[in-house]
């Protein structure tokens, strides 16, 4: 294949999928490495990123909602700041 008359896309393209096409085991790990994020991320988001906003009709009961628990903690940090 002739890479001086493709453009840098190309001859990038063209360099990964030819390193890809001679993997044996290379081909391997990052089936498993691409296996694992994805189960990870799922897990994570599953348990760890409830959908706190998904109860409100419409963007501004979030907003609201946002809005007021962001001012519910700057009261506790300035209180917190004020007994120090």
């Amino acid at each position: 294949m002739v890479y001086k008359t493709m453009n840098l896309f190309q001859r990038i393209y063209h360099f990964y999928a030819d390193g890809f096409r001679g993997m044996t085991v290379g081909r391997t790990l990052w089936i498993v490495i691409i296996i694992k994020l994805v189960v990870m991320f799922a897990v994570i988001r599953l348990f760890f990123m409830p959908d706190i906003l998904g109860g409100y009709d419409n963007d501004t009961e979030r907003a609201e909602a946002v809005r007021e628990h962001l001012s519910q903690i700057n009261n506790r940090i300035n209180i917190k700041i004020k007994t120090i």
